[in-house]
């Protein structure tokens, strides 16, 4: 009888223990699969509000805070744009000073916690950069996906899409510029977005169903005149743009793809957020394994998206070294094996999704030269 009671204990003790390891991958994997539209990804730090002056912000002494180039500064309730880092010679070793642009939204008070953003605009084209635009409804595959254009006179579309832990205002940094070069411009939300149907699992794909919205915005554009697009994303949102000119029935329209910090692999992306909530090493595996059985996510349908044998139009890609969560050496190797179409626009010191924020005229300088042979 000892013996039975011993083996029982020993398979209660493992059955429990498993049970542990899947509901811990299955949290680690949420880093991910749950990520917000408009909150900070667990690599992006949190920063105090230290003091704030005449066009002075005192935030916490962070490799974030000190990022050349100008962001958007969000926390619960408050939005403002910080520029760069100001040479004061009061300043304490724990902190950092950089030039206050705006408040755009709410206040900032001493001991508020923030996050820099790629976000710097806030509202629509209208309200932040004063383009008249339309809202506009796109017939999607589980409803109406909202969307803003920006109207212009060329027969080239740009199709915006943003990607994780940003929204649809993120396509508002480069517009203003896209609008002075007179293209017409098609800024998306997708499933998952505020205001747009969700994915029936309510979780994030990272690009493998969410293609398809992107799909339904060229479908739209074709519909209302584009004859050809130029697909951009960031992110999550550069793999659907890959997805979408491998796979959409008019993807003979795609022109060119313009590609920022790109998520080639999602298992090495969701193994970054995972890690970045301090989840140990051993259970990384645990949590790829629970995205994959939560949404059906497969490392060969992925890496298809990634496949640059399939690339049959001229591509953009600014990315660099700082990417905590989309690895920089995975885009210089896609780029390599296809020099004939992909140009690498290398960015130091970026952040995720925020590679126009460290120089934006150098940025938008290297757009326009690629832009101006497809027009």
């Amino acid at each position: 009888m000892r013996t039975v009671r011993a083996t029982a204990a020993a398979v209660t003790m493992a059955l429990a223990a498993g049970a542990a390891s899947v509901a811990a991958g299955r949290l680690a994997s949420d880093a991910a699969l749950k990520a917000p539209p408009g909150r900070p990804l667990p690599t992006d730090p949190r920063l105090t509000v230290h003091a704030t002056a005449a066009g002075r912000i005192t935030l916490t002494r962070d490799l974030a805070s000190l990022r050349p180039g100008t962001y958007g500064l969000a926390g619960d309730g408050s939005h403002a744009v910080v520029g760069p880092v100001l040479d004061e010679p009061r300043r304490s070793a724990d902190t950092v000073v950089r030039r206050l642009e705006r408040v755009t939204h709410g206040i900032l008070r001493s001991g508020d916690k923030v996050w820099l953003t790629p976000n710097v605009h806030i509202g629509n084209p209208s309200a932040a950069l004063g383009l008249d635009h339309a809202d506009i409804d796109i017939p999607g595959e589980l409803g109406s996906l909202p969307a803003w254009f920006v109207p212009s006179v060329r027969k080239i579309w740009v199709i915006a899409v943003h990607g994780l832990g940003t929204t649809r205002e993120l396509p508002l940094n480069v517009m203003e510029f896209l609008h002075r070069h007179h293209f017409p411009v098609l800024a998306l939300s997708y499933r998952g977005d505020l205001g747009a149907p969700r994915n029936p699992d309510g979780l994030n794909h990272l690009g493998e169903t969410e293609w398809r919205d992107l799909d339904a915005a060229i479908r739209y554009a074709v519909r209302h005149g584009a004859e050809r697009v130029v697909l951009l994303g960031w992110s999550t949102g550069a793999t659907m743009a890959l997805r979408a000119a491998a796979h959409s029935a008019l993807r003979d329209r795609v022109a060119g793809l313009l590609l920022d910090s790109p998520v080639l692999s999602w298992e090495t992306t969701l193994r970054a957020l995972a890690r970045a909530r301090h989840t140990p090493g051993a259970l990384l595996p645990l949590a790829v394994r629970a995205a994959q059985g939560r949404t059906g996510l497969h490392g060969d349908r992925i890496a298809e998206a990634a496949d640059p044998s399939r690339l049959t139009v001229p591509t953009l890609i600014f990315h660099g070294p700082g990417d905590a969560v989309a690895p920089w050496a995975l885009t210089r190797r896609f780029t390599a094996l296809r020099p004939d179409l992909i140009t690498l626009h290398t960015v130091q010191h970026a952040s995720h999704g925020a590679m126009w924020n460290p120089d934006p005229a150098a940025y938008e300088e290297v757009l326009r030269r690629f832009l101006t042979p497809l027009s």
